[in-house]
């Protein structure tokens, strides 16, 4: 390059808006242990497990929660059942908070597993090609407007399959068997809440739990990053 390259480029920097060039070659350098996407990387895989770990601990504020409620259900006959059934109204904010949370984590781990494929795995490989020939771009997009990746229904329906669904089920077996053979009077008057019949307090239990089911296991179009969810684990083994 000649001298009157030079100027002519150095030129043409100057007259780009203030910051137009700042990270401009950033990401094009040697990629080892120290560079700049290896900093990268190690910021977003902290970030996703600081949501991981936020997801735990709601997981296990509902567990201590469900045994602490069926502890007090069952240690005298003359506690009320419908603690029970409070537990499980606690259980479902529980579960609100943990799906809003998962959209969150969703949001880091999509990151970290776009990283993964196209510049680790591409690293370690390369002759399998490029998993996504755009991530550079997407990326960016991602960086430049934060996105959500998953609906709500989505996010409290794979709460429910992985954590939630077997709190209910073991709640609504300890109601059951609370109301049935733990209650002075037979089923469905021992199911009954004040004025309100016993039929009707079965009748929103069930459908409570239905309703649950239904969105946990209905078929879906899955769009969180899961790869777990669907392949074969051992197929290498």
């Amino acid at each position: 390059m000649t001298d009157e390259d030079d100027g002519a480029s150095g030129a043409d920097e100057e007259s780009l808006p203030e910051g137009a060039t700042v990270g401009k070659g950033l990401l094009d350098v040697e990629m080892g242990p120290s560079s700049a996407m290896a900093h990268l990387y190690r910021g977003e895989i902290h970030r996703m497990k600081l949501w991981r770990e936020r997801l735990d601990k709601t997981t296990n504020w509902a567990v201590l929660v469900i045994a602490a409620i069926l502890t007090w259900a069952f240690s005298s006959a003359q506690n009320p059942h419908y603690v029970v059934l409070v537990g499980g109204a606690v259980i479902s904010l529980f579960l609100v908070v943990e799906a809003r949370r998962y959209r969150a984590y969703d949001v880091w781990r999509s990151r970290v597993r776009t990283l993964q494929e196209n510049v680790w795995a591409y690293g370690l490989d390369p002759s399998k090609g490029l998993v996504d020939k755009n991530w550079r771009a997407r990326l960016a997009d991602d960086y430049r407007t934060p996105t959500l990746k998953i609906t709500a229904e989505e996010a409290i329906a794979h709460r429910l399959r992985r954590v939630y669904l077997p709190m209910f089920t073991v709640l609504l077996a300890a109601w059951v068997i609370r109301v049935v053979a733990f209650a002075p009077r037979p089923w469905p008057a021992s199911a009954a809440i004040g004025q309100i019949s016993g039929v009707a307090v079965t009748a929103v239990v069930v459908i409570a739990y239905v309703a649950a089911a239904v969105v946990a296991l209905r078929p879906r179009t899955w769009h969180a990053r899961d790869e777990l969810r669907t392949e074969n684990l051992r197929r290498y083994r």
